[in-house]
């Protein structure tokens, strides 16, 4: 087995078309059904059940895929760590994000780290939380950032910071008559969503609050990132809850950011790594996070400032 029978099996995989897979690596079909022939001869299972009409995967196919992507995610890192070495810098802290994860607070820690440790090469990788997860788990990542918890067995999950929920508005909304909004009434309006398979924390956490309101929300869009959630709040498509930091992030017009009337709800951010002792470098960067991630009376009120029309 070599790697090119890896490479060529994942871009099958993802095309499901030996003809489009066959132009994305700018080979023949031909050599592409070769070489996957050969694997599956190597392995002694089919990988792919194909007809004149479809190619799919196999359970057998799926298993590998998972497999395989995870061999080229090892070399890459293993490519990192060697240019970091190269560069000068004596350790590596690999930090996974997911839920779309924003500044102030990730700019201040990363300040931070630049600052007490500029040996320490920090590299982010912006991954769905099951991929963050699995990759904790399989040592590709040291520690990641994401909106849940719900995490499973052998990965903690510490609290690092929260952030008042909101309500994005686009400017001129008649919901801007309200200093502070009743939820109900901003769920008399469509809203637009994160794909709760790019945004899975976030969406958990969204998911309990509008549970609690017993009123089923009418969703105008689902999106994969939060920009252009705020991009389509922007254009008066609907309406959107995220958090403070996350409009103020945006630093669009446009939009317009209030908090829900009562108690309102905050979205929390958690630290996640291995259930294991942590290095010397991945405590001194866990140190960090805790008293960035503390609220102060004055936090808040800089917030209320910058996000009132």
């Amino acid at each position: 087995m070599e790697l090119r029978h890896l490479r060529y099996f994942i871009v099958v995989a993802e095309e499901l078309h030996f003809g489009h897979a066959a132009q994305r690596l700018h080979i023949e079909q031909s050599p592409l059904s070769r070489a996957i022939k050969e694997l599956e001869e190597h392995l002694g299972v089919r990988l792919f059940d194909r007809t004149t009409r479809s190619t799919r995967l196999t359970r057998a196919g799926q298993v590998f895929l998972e497999h395989a992507r995870r061999v080229f995610a090892v070399l890459e890192q293993a490519r990192n760590s060697v240019e970091a070495v190269a560069a000068g810098y004596l350790d590596q802290l690999r930090v996974a994000l997911s839920d779309g994860i924003t500044p102030p607070r990730l700019s201040a820690l990363l300040a931070q780290c630049r600052q007490d440790d500029p040996d320490i090469e920090v590299r982010l990788f912006e991954v769905p939380l099951s991929q963050q997860i699995r990759g904790l788990h399989d040592d590709l990542y040291d520690v990641g950032f994401a909106q849940s918890a719900e995490v499973g067995d052998g990965i903690v999950a510490e609290p690092a910071w929260s952030d008042p929920l909101m309500v994005a508005l686009p400017a001129r909304h008649p919901l801007l008559v309200h200093k502070r909004i009743p939820l109900d009434e901003v769920l008399r309006y469509p809203l637009v969503m994160c794909d709760p398979q790019s945004c899975e924390g976030y969406g958990q956490q969204i998911a309990r609050i509008l549970r609690r309101a017993g009123t089923d929300p009418l969703i105008a869009e689902q999106v994969t990132s939060l920009e252009l959630m705020l991009t389509l709040v922007a254009a008066g498509y609907a309406l959107a809850l995220v958090g403070a930091s996350q409009v103020i992030a945006c630093r669009n017009g446009d939009v317009v950011g209030r908090p829900l009337a009562g108690r309102s709800p905050t979205l929390i951010t958690y630290l996640l790594r291995r259930n294991v002792d942590p290095s010397e470098t991945l405590s001194r960067f866990i140190d960090r996070v805790s008293p960035i991630g503390v609220d102060t009376p004055s936090h808040h009120t800089d917030i209320t400032k910058e996000i009132k029309p």
